[in-house]
């Protein structure tokens, strides 16, 4: 395994992926309502580990065998950020019942959790972007050395999603007055609804 360029493929994943995003504010929101993080977390990870695989070995093919995809990734993938935009809002205007960080609350069907966490991540055209085109393009420079590029870049978003998710946990005092959630459910609907304007923007 070639050392540099296995923390090349790191710190470039880590670079891509730290900005706040529809993927991560979903991943936080879990971490701090402490439901289902090691699912969410490791879906989250292991989704990233099958795009960066893909980018790394075949993003060039992937796109000329379906050039159909990007504009249904891109108007389909909207429509689902703005619809969980709305619901995130929605969340922020309930009852201070139905905010609080509270362990008697009846935790959030794991099934459906994963059903959101996949689609955020498979039906946002940002994470093609970031994980198939541009990690896929950069890994191109080490030619005898992409192996190494890959798992930099896969550990790296393993190390993410998992000190995003538990490291949430630790902010959870701060949650449990519901003035702070609905501020945090605001926020994670303006960010979706951001990010599905700049999908239909093209940019």
């Amino acid at each position: 395994m070639d050392v540099a360029v296995f923390f090349t493929g790191m710190m470039m994943s880590l670079s891509l992926i730290v900005a706040i995003g529809a993927q991560n504010a979903f991943v936080l929101r879990q971490g701090l309502r402490g439901e289902h993080v090691l699912a969410v977390c490791l879906t989250c990870a292991v989704s990233d580990a099958i795009l960066i695989t893909v980018g790394v070995t075949s993003f060039h093919t992937v796109s000329e065998w379906l050039p159909w995809l990007e504009p249904v990734m891109r108007y389909g993938g909207a429509a689902f950020l703005i619809w969980y935009g709305v619901k995130s809002l929605l969340s922020a205007l309930r009852s201070n019942e139905a905010l609080a960080a509270d362990s008697s609350l009846p935790m959030t069907d794991l099934f459906r959790t994963l059903i959101a966490c996949l689609a955020i991540t498979w039906l946002n055209p940002h994470v093609y972007l970031d994980t198939v085109v541009l990690l896929g393009t950069i890994s191109t420079q080490f030619t005898d050395s992409q192996g190494s590029f890959a798992i930099g870049a896969i550990l790296g978003s393993f190390v993410f999603f998992f000190a995003l998710g538990y490291g949430a946990t630790k902010l959870r005092p701060v949650f449990e007055r519901p003035a702070a959630w609905r501020v945090l459910e605001t926020l994670i609907a303006l960010v979706m609804w951001l990010i599905a304007f700049k999908l239909l923007a093209g940019t």
